[in-house]
């Protein structure tokens, strides 16, 4: 209760009213760098803690070499961190198996598209133009998982870092999402120059065509691995899915029409927009919270390039039911926390539990993770009020890590919600 009382006494909450494009294309004009000198103690934490969770994402969790977040670390001891990562041989080999799941760099596409995100968010607040260096190389991690293979439209979960070069043959519908979602943000946003825009549409075009290609009834609806195979998971089918699910396939065309300006992509996106609409209010209670997340993304997207005044609104009726799902995951994430050891570090993959599913690390990995999930959730959606309940939960979960002994890329999250926050002046 004396945490909620605190915040409750530092924080003001502005009431939130302006649109999509208000916020996402237009130069922030609330930002004064005299009124940030006034902060209460609770703000200063705060800041602390981001800045912290900021370094730590690029000085553990980042590798140069390839360009990309990795998931999980297994040591703090300096040169470590990612000792786990698996070698050339054992990608080659597809080992421990073809998605890299339990590796290390299974999320990588994920992760790389809510940290562009967040770096986006981050300059519109603070205008540092040193951000344009850390969106370009997110971006080029991007771009190497999407053509290092030399298979057009194929987007791996991530690289080796030894040759920097091999990929798992398994990717997935969500990092498709995330990614597309990443791209197209920074895309609108004045950290992308315009040779990097062309990139970005060429990236997209070749997704968008892989879709157009392989999207059938006769590979149900699978987008295919990298050797060309169905998927035997079912997740990489775009099409004939889940409610939460249904959205994707209709946003990599809108994201490769709106950067490419094809007319082909837009005929493909309202070919399934309708019917995706639809199907994306039947949501099943058990679905994951990541889940929800990339359902909030996609239909950020799409909501901000529809025209169709009804088909809008059904948008919105469907981003606030899908904000209402996260309410309460957060809750839940933040009661986890109070039983976990969120210092905790594990083993290596190949002599220990690692970061496998039914593990108590796990457990640690994902709590951190989801607190930053179900608040970003609600803040994509500006037609969401974001409580003093929310908000109090998003600040503890963010101050009360020891970011010396964080070993989760769910650092990335909360970092995506405290600067979406800040940038709606929430925080």
């Amino acid at each position: 209760m004396k945490s909620f009382l605190l915040i409750g006494i530092f924080l003001l909450f502005p009431t939130r009213g302006v649109k999509f494009h208000d916020i996402l294309f237009e130069a922030d004009k609330t930002y004064s760098p005299e009124l940030s000198l006034k902060v209460s103690p609770l703000s200063q934490n705060l800041s602390k803690c981001i800045n912290q969770a900021w370094d730590v994402s690029w000085k553990r969790f980042y590798n140069a070499k390839t360009k990309l977040f990795y998931d999980y670390l297994i040591s703090y001891k300096r040169g470590l961190e990612l000792s786990h990562l698996p070698t050339a041989k054992e990608v080659s080999q597809e080992y421990p198996n073809s998605y890299g799941y339990g590796t290390g760099m299974e999320d990588c596409m994920i992760s790389a598209g809510v940290m562009l995100c967040m770096i986006v968010d981050r300059y519109a607040v603070t205008k540092d133009e040193k951000l344009k260096k850390y969106a370009y190389l997110v971006f080029q991690g991007i771009k190497r998982c999407a053509t290092v293979h030399g298979i057009p439209g194929f987007l791996a979960r991530g690289v080796c870092v030894e040759d920097q070069k091999s990929i798992y043959i398994g990717s997935s519908r969500d990092q498709y999402t995330h990614a597309v979602h990443g791209l197209w943000y920074y895309f609108n946003s004045p950290l992308c120059n315009s040779e990097t825009k062309t990139e970005i549409g060429k990236i997209l075009a070749a997704i968008a065509d892989r879709m157009k290609q392989n999207v059938t009834p006769e590979n149900d609806y699978d987008f295919l691995r990298a050797d060309g195979s169905r998927d035997p998971r079912g997740i990489s089918r775009m099409w004939n899915v889940k409610g939460h699910e249904v959205a994707r396939l209709p946003m990599i065309y809108a994201a490769a029409w709106e950067t490419t300006g094809k007319i082909e992509y837009y005929d493909l996106y309202r070919k399934y927009i309708k019917q995706a609409v639809e199907l994306s209010f039947d949501i099943e209670d058990g679905t994951t919270t990541y889940a929800l997340l990339q359902m909030q993304c996609s239909f950020e997207l799409l909501q901000s390039l529809e025209q169709d005044s009804d088909l809008k609104k059904q948008m919105d009726e469907i981003m606030i039911m899908v904000s209402q799902r996260a309410y309460n995951r957060a809750i839940k994430a933040n009661n986890d926390a109070s039983t976990l050891d969120l210092t905790m570090i594990t083993s290596d993959w190949r002599n220990g539990v690692g970061i496998s599913t039914g593990s108590e690390y796990r457990k640690i990995w994902y709590c951190v993770r989801e607190s930053g999930e179900a608040a970003l959730t609600q803040l994509i959606d500006l037609n969401n009020t974001f409580s003093e309940e929310q908000k109090s939960l998003l600040i503890q979960a963010i101050t009360r890590l020891d970011y010396k002994h964080v070993s989760t890329s769910g650092i990335f999250y909360l970092q995506g919600a405290y600067w979406k926050a800040r940038r709606q002046t929430i925080l």
